[in-house]
């Protein structure tokens, strides 16, 4: 897959809870080159920690005008981007439909100035699949692969839904390690 790839994901343990821990892990991949990122925080949320690690990797960018496709498990981050949900945001106040307070105001702004710079597509991603599992039929994996394409158009090919599979899976091992990270620190 050619041009800037972006793959990430967020975890939080014990999420909705005074003491949780979250983490996030972001790759950016351009060609042979691959920059792996981590971080994480405290009294955090799992969407806080999704939208960490796509505002982290696009942070990272060296400069705007970029192509760039960002792979995400996030239904949150894909399906604002996808379904264009900031343009009411941004016209009603920052009130979601519900007319509520948009949760991550903060973050969601930071994001869409870091993205507005550049040329991106959100593709969603399944997240904690194991390809390689025994436990995974044929028939299971053909279904993955269906609704990969569903969500994201044919023009994937199996084999990308693999790869993009794997560094998904490798983003979420980063969050963990970041999560780990902090659990350390706590001690």
């Amino acid at each position: 897959m050619d041009g800037l790839n972006i793959y990430t994901d967020g975890a939080c343990s014990g999420n909705q809870f005074d003491a949780n821990v979250g983490g996030w892990g972001a790759i950016l991949e351009f060609g042979e080159h691959v920059k792996e990122l981590h971080g994480g925080e405290v009294n955090t949320t799992n969407n806080r920690m999704e939208l960490a690690a796509v505002i982290a990797a696009f942070r990272a960018l060296k400069r705007g005008g970029l192509k760039i496709r960002v792979f995400t498990d996030s239904s949150y981050v894909a399906t604002c981007f996808r379904d264009r949900w900031y343009i009411n945001w941004r016209k009603n106040g920052w009130k979601n439909a519900k007319k509520e307070p948009v949760e991550n105001r903060e973050l969601w702004e930071e994001l869409l100035a870091l993205v507005e710079q550049n040329e991106v597509s959100f593709y969603r991603v399944k997240g904690h699949v194991n390809l390689d599992s025994a436990a995974l039929t044929p028939a299971q994996a053909d279904k993955l692969y269906a609704k990969f394409k569903e969500w994201n158009g044919a023009s994937f090919t199996r084999r990308d839904f693999e790869y993009v599979t794997t560094m998904n899976n490798r983003a979420d091992e980063l969050a963990n390690i970041a999560m780990d990270e902090l659990r350390a620190e706590k001690r």
